[in-house]
């Protein structure tokens, strides 16, 4: 069964998703989302964990998911290196960063397009 979630309520903090269907769900919620695709063991990845937590309590919308978990992701979102960050504008990729670490201002100023 997937989470709901409460576009009412912006979580303020990274929500872990599950699978493709949470990811999708998670996106049909908010008019702007933030989505980092990661890997377990992704030292990059351990590294954006703080700076994504910054970035949500700015107010933006994060989500991090391991595509490994539902491996038809990383077709469906091209997803070929990781830590890649994915802008969703209602419900829809709208643009994406894969070049390994990001800093906070400039995540954040991606994220809000």
């Amino acid at each position: 069964m997937s989470a709901t979630f409460d576009p009412e309520q912006p979580p303020g903090r990274p929500v872990n998703l599950a699978d493709g269907e949470e990811l999708a769900a998670f996106v049909d919620t908010y008019e702007d989302v933030l989505v980092e695709f990661y890997t377990d063991g992704c030292g990059i990845c351990a590294s954006m964990e703080p700076v994504l937590g910054g970035v949500a309590r700015e107010g933006v919308v994060v989500g991090m998911i391991n595509p490994r978990n539902d491996p038809p992701l990383i077709d469906e979102y091209e997803i070929a290196s990781v830590p890649t960050f994915v802008r969703f504008q209602d419900g829809e990729p709208a643009d994406r960063i894969a070049e390994g670490f990001v800093p906070g201002e400039e995540l954040q100023a991606f994220a809000q397009g």
